[in-house]
């Protein structure tokens, strides 16, 4: 995985990162001639990947030599994730190499670890077969620097882990670093190399290396996922080498990181939950228990299992999957706090998964921040992770016939008032994680996408927020809930455009802002414009970095006409790198 949350990748984006704090996207233009996947119908599409699509969580496992270091080399601790210990303490790479003759995991048993992920809820595992540190979790006859020929372990985890996931019913898939590899002469480096021994030709190492691992690796264990990572910049020929072995794995599901312009079936948001999913494209949110993907033994930063559980739920509802990590340590035991939370999560599942596995993205846009909607054909899965009073559904047309709990099978009270919004009564006992509520509809489910979206509160005012706007260009909305925000405002044409309904007779209203910027880059200034010709103009200031966000007054007043007004957005002048990440604005009824 990357070193840090938001590193870039592609070496040519880190200036954005650093800008943005957001992960990037891996796309690239689109090389259809070597694509393997090119010329699929639809229909063959939908079938190889249903059971993914339905799968929802699975496990991501990061285990290699990096684990038998646990996060210090050489008596220093690294600062950064365990997995990228070799780049970070710039070690050499024969005295790297040299730690696998003391890495003897003797506690590994598949068995156990397949039955954590079932237990867990998970269907599906991805396990590293190469990381960049180049050393194979398996019996590679590629070359010797593997955990069979190198270590006193003599075992081969990814051929036991793939025969337990058989016995178990659970898919398997392996993850392999095709283009980082700092053992291997030829293999990127990820900035400069640090040892002489890592010069090479990459496509050397490509030929030798990397495309007869992969031939292996399927020919082996028609692995139903591959999970490449850091894209880079492969030749046509490149990846005809590696992808030549694909047709003998027709099942076969890849994610977006090969490079050399091929898209991949699944997009790969780490770390964080996109907001709004991906239209028309499968997606996978990878993210760690704690801070760190390999085996770290200081870091001990793990999430509650409130957090993942309720993670796994808001990523369902946009459409996506959860491949949640685990990083055992060098005896082969995945820390117990990890396996506490797993069986946590799993014991609500066991419960409640109905509202999770196969379904679809939630259709309605505008929930309470504490809500998420799940859906299977005519049904609504409501899940509220805490309460406050009754539930509303602010877009749904649809009338719903009967709301009863998931858990219980209790009936709850259901009304319409006159403004559209359906409402759910608060039931007597809450799930202290999430409570789901089954929604039974009249019929198909009608969703109102009138323009006049956002609508004045009891005082007047309107708010309107990132994950509200329409955008052009490249601006991105990032962030979780209830804290979203468009980044990525590097270009001084694109704009966030939203649709009030003003009351009639409009008036005039006083503004304020919340963005964040980086103290290198301010000085910015912008327009809130309304249909009606009014402009406010501000200038951004300073709010100490990307993470931090404050509220700043704009000057004077802007008038709304009555109706439906637009208000925009928009760059008037932009003398550093990006104008701001935008957050909200609210507008209030100026005082005469």
């Amino acid at each position: 995985m990357k070193k840090l949350p938001g590193i870039a990748l592609l070496i040519g984006l880190v200036s954005v990162l650093t800008l943005c704090q957001h992960t990037p996207m891996y796309a690239a233009p689109a090389n259809s001639q070597v694509d393997p996947h090119a010329g699929e119908t639809k229909a063959h599409r939908d079938e190889r990947m249903a059971w993914w699509r339905a799968a929802k969580f699975g496990m991501f496992i990061h285990w290699g030599l990096y684990a038998h270091y646990a996060g210090s080399f050489d008596g220093v601790p690294t600062d950064g994730y365990g997995e990228w210990i070799m780049h970070d303490e710039k070690a050499p790479v024969a005295e790297y190499a040299a730690g696998a003759s003391q890495f003897d995991p003797e506690k590994f048993d598949a068995e156990t670890w397949v039955a954590i992920a079932k237990a867990a809820g998970m269907k599906y595992i991805v396990m590293t077969a190469k990381h960049h540190e180049g050393f194979a979790m398996y019996h590679t006859a590629v070359d010797g620097f593997n955990i069979y020929d190198a270590t006193p372990f003599k075992r081969d985890p990814i051929a036991e882990m793939s025969a337990a996931c058989k016995r178990a019913g659970i898919k398997f898939g392996v993850y392999y670093s095709q283009n980082l590899d700092w053992h291997h002469p030829g293999g990127s480096t990820s900035g400069p190399a640090w040892d002489p021994a890592q010069q090479g030709d990459f496509d050397s190492y490509i030929k030798t290396i990397c495309a007869p691992q992969l031939t292996e690796l399927i020919n082996r264990f028609q692995p139903a996922v591959i999970w490449f990572d850091i894209p880079g910049d492969l030749t046509s020929d490149e990846i005809r080498l590696m992808t030549a072995a694909f047709p003998n794995d027709p099942g076969l599901i890849f994610n977006n990181r090969m490079g050399g312009g091929i898209p991949g079936d699944t997009e790969t948001p780490e770390q964080h939950i996109p907001p709004t999913g991906f239209k028309d494209r499968d997606w996978e949110t990878c993210m760690t228990i704690n801070d760190t993907w390999g085996y770290k033994s200081q870091d001990t930063d793990f999430k509650s299992t409130q957090v993942l559980l309720q993670n796994l739920v808001d990523i369902a509802s946009k459409g996506g999957n959860y491949l949640l990590n685990v990083g055992p340590d060098p005896t082969g035991i995945i820390p117990q706090p990890e396996v506490d939370r797993l069986q946590q999560i799993g014991a609500w599942l066991k419960q409640n998964g109905t509202s999770v596995y196969g379904t679809k993205a939630s259709p309605l846009a505008h929930l309470p921040a504490n809500e998420r909607i799940t859906v299977k054909n005519n049904t609504l899965y409501l899940h509220v992770f805490d309460w406050n009073g009754n539930a509303v559904l602010p877009d749904l047309l649809t009338n719903v016939k009967s709301a009863t709990t998931l858990v219980g099978k209790t009936k709850l009270a259901v009304s319409r008032g006159a403004d559209g919004i359906t409402t759910i009564a608060e039931p007597a006992k809450h799930d202290p994680y999430d409570t789901v509520i089954v929604l039974t509809l009249a019929g198909p489910i009608k969703i109102d996408k009138s323009p006049d979206r956002v609508k004045a509160k009891a005082d007047g005012s309107f708010t309107v927020t990132a994950l509200d706007a329409a955008l052009t260009g490249g601006l991105q909305v990032e962030g979780n809930a209830p804290n979203y925000d468009v980044g990525y405002w590097t270009d001084d044409d694109d704009k966030l455009q939203w649709n009030l309904n003003v009351p009639a007779g409009g008036g005039n209203y006083t503004a304020k802002i919340t963005y964040s910027i980086d103290n290198g880059t301010t000085g910015s200034t912008f327009d809130l414009s309304t249909s009606a010709s009014s402009t406010i103009t501000g200038t951004v200031e300073t709010t100490g970095g990307w993470d931090q966000y404050h509220t700043f007054d704009l000057p004077g007043t802007i008038h709304l006409a009555g109706g439906v007004q637009q208000i925009t957005l928009a760059a008037a002048n932009k003398p550093g790198y990006a104008v701001m990440n935008f957050r909200s604005i609210v507008l209030t009824p100026a005082k005469n």
